[in-house]
């Protein structure tokens, strides 16, 4: 069978450059043995088993999901340590129990005395156990409940109390992707360890064991200068960084591993416009670079070698047109590339891009495809 090449593949074409992965990879592994935690990575950006498997610690995990779809579909491959890190929902209390009879040991998660009653009373109509993490809020940005709140203690001695022992805390610092410097992201890191100690201190002194103690994003994970009290980190995105990785300086533009392979179709010239195949149905509508310093539009245009282009990016998309232009908006006709022209599109946001296809193409040395990896989407 003949070797396929980068330039044989119809586009969009959802491209992971290997080299880049496992470099991305060692780094994260090299910073958690720095910090001396364990490492319980979220799957949720990949979601391939040929993927997690580059970073897993052992064959069954530990990982950690956003969706139990994604639960499911690991355990299916072996993975029997899992940590549900989305709230949990009522409705998923039977599914989380299908899956304990597969013999996968989930933890779920909470931050709330009304979502702490329901899941006691499913418990014990069911006559089940759950493992359970409290959820705790280190920096404001979305849920968990206040590291100094007396719901806090209140929600873990109802839950013991009624049969549920609390396995942890866990805590996630979205806000680090609104920090404007490297040593912004390294007081968020301090900030969230801090809050989430000090959320078990409090549970322990209260009378719980509280053995877990969870952090984790991308940016916290690889500039946390250290983690006293934590015991495990989670991220994701690191396996393959995006734009506004790139952005936050977390990572370079030359260590972003995910790209969509596109073809020039056309142009409208006047307007400095070059027209590809591939909108915002390839790319996904995620403009988180909109918010930073440099606004990479819907994604840096790089060439099949994934050297970025003399400054284009992808300014517009329709469903399926993408419009690549300087990003100075001159219209010289010789920046236009001839029709036929393959490029490779950097995205702002691995985790929605990946989302839009049900493969990659795995990119091994002199632009050869090396393998074809599924991947899935859904909840």
């Amino acid at each position: 069978m003949s070797k396929q090449l980068l330039e044989q593949l119809q586009t969009p074409a959802l491209i992971l450059d290997e080299a880049r992965m496992d470099r991305n990879i060692e780094r994260m592994r090299s910073q958690m043995r720095r910090l001396g935690v364990s490492f319980r990575p979220h799957v949720k950006t990949n979601k391939c088993i040929d993927v997690a498997r580059r970073f897993m610690e052992t064959p069954e995990g530990p990982i950690t999901v956003s969706t139990l779809l994604e639960a499911d579909y690991f355990a299916a491959h072996g993975v029997k340590d899992i940590l549900y890190a989305v709230c949990i929902a009522p409705n998923k209390l039977d599914h989380v129990m299908a899956l304990q009879d597969k013999g996968v040991r989930l933890s779920i998660l909470l931050d709330s005395m009304e979502t702490a009653r329901l899941l006691v009373e499913r418990a014990k109509l069911a006559q089940r156990s759950f493992d359970v993490l409290i959820e705790v809020d280190s920096d404001g940005h979305r849920s968990g409940v206040a590291p100094d709140a007396d719901e806090l203690v209140e929600i873990g001695r109802f839950l013991e109390e009624n049969g549920i022992v609390v396995k942890g805390v866990l805590t996630h610092a979205g806000s680090s992707y609104d920090c404007a410097s490297v040593e912004a992201i390294r007081a968020m890191a301090e900030q969230e360890r801090a809050a989430v100690v000090h959320a078990a201190q409090r549970l322990r002194a209260a009378g719980l064991a509280c053995p877990v103690v969870s952090v984790g994003s991308t940016p916290t994970a690889l500039f946390a200068e250290q983690l006293e009290g934590v015991t495990e980190v989670r991220a994701g995105v690191f396996v393959f960084f995006d734009l506004v990785m790139a952005g936050l300086n977390v990572c370079r533009v030359d260590d972003i591993a995910l790209s969509v392979l596109a073809t020039v179709i056309g142009h409208q010239r006047e307007k400095g416009w070059t027209i590809l195949d591939a909108g915002w149905m390839a790319m996904s509508r995620d403009r988180g670079t909109a918010k930073q310093a440099v606004d990479q539009g819907y994604g840096i245009v790089c060439d099949l070698d994934g050297r970025p282009l003399d400054d284009f990016i992808l300014v517009g998309a329709n469903q399926e047109h993408g419009i690549m232009a300087h990003r100075s908006g001159k219209t010289d006709p010789a920046l236009h590339l001839p029709v036929g022209t393959q490029v490779r599109i950097l995205p702002n946001h691995a985790c929605p891009t990946a989302a839009q296809y049900p493969s990659y193409k795995v990119l091994g040395a002199d632009h050869e495809i090396t393998a074809t990896w599924p991947r899935f989407s859904g909840w």
